[in-house]
């Protein structure tokens, strides 16, 4: 119980830390290229995983753990930063937001599909209304965004689940920070590459708010978040604890709020009412 207590709990502020993600993409994507944005957050994060990795002397993964650290460096270092940054040229912060809320189901697929977890259909069923309540949110209380944009995001949910997942079950094995800091060095070369690449031409006209968002991407999104995140799956369950992923839309809605003046109605108070009911459901039945 204990350990599983501590799941939840890591996994949560793993949750309040990814909610900033979208909201100060947001920001940053407004004066950074994606392809800059990505890379650049990716180097700051591996360079904190390397210094990590070096001062707790940490061993090197066996070279069976190199396939999956791939997969998660494609799926959370590369793919979701990318997707996301794209998605976010063309609809709002509040619209790629709700899309979170599809996260769990694809995490809670890819931990059956890759991490050998089998819930009870109950939890299916409180994932997909939970999924279906915040699916709905976003059609009817969001506003109207490009289908480019929406694609992106759904692209965007599908790589972080596998992502996820994947990093779940290695951090069993090799630890949550661990794991992240291993994919993170490992994209670092292409990451590295890219950043120069498209470093921008001048940074003078660079706003001190889209520094301190891609600071915030780079250190809290990429790093942090992941050390509390894939502790609290590895602790809890990965399709368990990622059902937590589904408050996140509504932290990034007040943090939007709060640092991007969007209104809340409150539809999305109720239906935060709603979606925590299903997280307590996916949580007695998994």
């Amino acid at each position: 119980m204990d350990r599983t207590l501590t799941g939840w709990g890591s996994g949560g502020l793993g949750v309040l830390i990814f909610s900033g993600s979208l909201p100060a993409t947001r920001v940053a994507v407004a004066e950074f290229e994606p392809l800059f944005l990505t890379s650049a957050r990716a180097v700051i994060a591996a360079l904190l995983g390397i210094l990590c990795l070096a001062v707790l002397r940490q061993n090197r993964p066996e070279r069976g753990d190199l396939v999956a650290l791939a997969v998660v460096a494609l799926g959370v270092v590369i793919g979701f930063p990318l997707l996301t940054a794209l998605a976010l040229q063309s609809i709002t912060a509040a619209r790629s937001i709700v899309f979170i809320g599809l996260l769990p189901l694809s995490t809670a697929l890819f931990a059956v599909i890759r991490g050998g977890e089998r819930p009870k259909p109950a939890f299916w069923l409180f994932s997909l209304l939970g999924a279906g309540t915040v699916s709905g949110f976003a059609l009817t209380h969001s506003a109207s965004g490009a289908l480019r944009g929406d694609l992106w995001m759904l692209a965007a949910i599908a790589v972080c689940g596998l992502g996820y997942a994947e990093g779940a079950t290695l951090s069993r094995r090799l630890g949550g920070w661990q794991v992240i800091s291993w994919a993170l060095l490992i994209a670092c070369p292409v990451m590295m590459s890219v950043m120069l690449v498209t470093w921008p031409e001048t940074l003078a006209r660079i706003s001190p708010a889209a520094w301190a968002s891609l600071g915030y991407v780079g250190v809290f999104s990429m790093m942090l978040g992941f050390v509390f995140w894939y502790r609290g799956l590895a602790l809890g369950g990965i399709a368990q604890v990622g059902q937590l992923q589904l408050l996140q839309p509504f932290f990034g809605f007040l943090l939007a709020s709060l640092f991007l003046h969007e209104a809340i109605a409150w539809p999305m108070i109720a239906c935060t009412g709603l979606t925590v009911l299903c997280v307590a459901g996916a949580r007695q039945f998994a």
